[in-house]
């Protein structure tokens, strides 16, 4: 067993899931889970349905520390096991003859009770790497496993944000690009835009790139994947914003399975803190994948009947496909079009049942004038209200905090009566 802990015993009071922690997915590893109760055994079945554990094997035995001690006699151990101990019980003895069938690499964790009488300094001691105290449910689970690897490993584990458009043409991979940009500028995270639209896709146009590789170069050469051969593929946009480009030809079709994609996440993963997916309105099944897959998603809809049918389906589809995962968000875009009937907000969001995170209102100068030039919003006009949403949603969508106003002067509420006065005997 190995001899690190995640965290002490009083971190682990609050039980309550928080859908707002960003949890990092686990690699691809063994759990095997010993519990005493129902309810915990319940938990870990619904955990290792998690997208966070997709890649890990999670199997669940009844028992607990006496039947894995019998187990591990016979069979060899998992990368993690989850034992779950008896209120009362003193499991130190328990552990020490764990240890002498428990392989020296593999990772404990033990979920206790307020009655437990071990100290937890004496677990650490026996090869403990993380105490949760009961009861727990799924998300607790979920976040003891992963934890074990996004921190103990020290590997920069990225967040994966996807953002799609309930219809095609409603701007989508425009706000993608936007919302990376801030991310990137305002916020200071290294940022990497993925343009999944690999034969129409706009990203090298609107940030004004030309690269001779791109994501092309990744999904047809999957045994050349590693962090090297990413760093090659990737075009520099600015000091933090690199940019995964589609080819944007049709001279080969791009029909790709379920996992295509996933060995270029990981690797992304491993070196960069935030990554945006630029992906395109199809349904298939690598879309579905890299949807389900994202630790925050982005709907991006117009004010009209079909946008609203569809964004209400894929908020009912993801949010029942990640039952652990706060819900899907969504935005509004090209609000306000000129003689264009459209769905107000309000009853929009009585619909989806949530309010947008942003209503971006239609502004053809403004994005068009971006386009052509191969800039963003905020190089063109930075004190736009637009420029601001922008900031806005790459806060919500990081859960970074909102970036600070500065403090007004006490005189802020006289000062326009004051230029005024100034103004008037400036004419006289």
């Amino acid at each position: 067993m190995s001899s690190r802990a995640s965290q002490n015993s009083e971190d682990q009071l609050d039980v309550t899931p928080h859908a707002d922690d960003y949890i990092a997915p686990a690699p691809r590893v063994s759990v095997q889970a010993f519990c005493t109760s129902d309810s915990t055994a319940a938990a870990a079945r619904g955990a290792s349905e998690d997208r966070r554990l997709a890649k890990a094997h999670l199997s669940v035995h009844m028992g607990g520390i006496e039947a894995a001690i019998e187990t591990y006699h016979k069979a060899p151990t998992p990368n993690v096991i989850i034992l779950e101990t008896e209120g009362g019980h003193d499991i130190l003895a328990g552990l020490d003859e764990l240890a002498t069938v428990c392989d020296p690499g593999t990772r404990v964790v033990v979920i206790g009770s307020a009655s437990d009488v071990a100290p937890y300094r004496e677990l650490v001691r026996r090869g403990v790497n993380d105490y949760v105290i009961g009861p727990v449910v799924v998300l607790d689970v979920v976040r003891s496993i992963c934890s074990l690897f996004s921190a103990s490993e020290a590997v920069a584990v990225g967040r994966m944000i996807a953002v799609v458009g309930a219809k095609g043409g409603v701007g989508a991979s425009t706000i993608a690009h936007n919302v990376a940009w801030a991310i990137a500028r305002d916020l200071a995270l290294d940022s990497v835009v993925i343009d999944l639209d690999l034969a129409f896709g706009t990203a090298s146009l609107d940030y004004n790139q030309d690269p001779v590789q791109g994501i092309a170069n990744a999904v047809f050469s999957p045994d050349r994947l590693d962090t090297s051969y990413m760093e090659r593929l990737l075009a520099k946009c600015s000091d933090r914003l690199s940019l995964l480009s589609a080819p944007a030809t049709l001279d080969q079709v791009y029909d790709f399975g379920a996992d295509a994609f996933d060995s270029i996440f990981d690797t992304l993963r491993m070196t960069t803190p935030c990554i945006v997916l630029d992906v395109p309105h199809q349904w298939t099944a690598w879309t579905r994948r890299a949807l389900i897959g994202a630790d925050d998603i982005l709907i991006v809809a117009e004010p009209d009947l079909a946008n609203m049918r569809n964004a209400k389906n894929m908020m009912t589809l993801l949010k029942a496909s990640r039952p652990n995962d706060k819900p899907p968000l969504y935005c509004l875009n090209q609000v306000g079009m000129a003689k264009r009937p459209e769905i107000e907000v309000r009853a929009f969001a009585k619909t989806i049942e949530t309010q947008p995170i942003a209503a971006i209102p239609f502004d053809s100068r403004l994005f068009g004038t971006a386009a052509n030039n191969g800039q963003m919003i905020a190089e063109i006009a930075a004190n736009h209200r637009t420029t601001k949403m922008f900031l806005q949603m790459a806060q919500r969508m990081t859960g970074r905090a909102e970036t600070k106003k500065p403090r007004s002067s006490l005189l802020s509420p006289i000062m326009p009566i004051l230029k005024k006065m100034r103004g008037g005997r400036g004419r006289s």
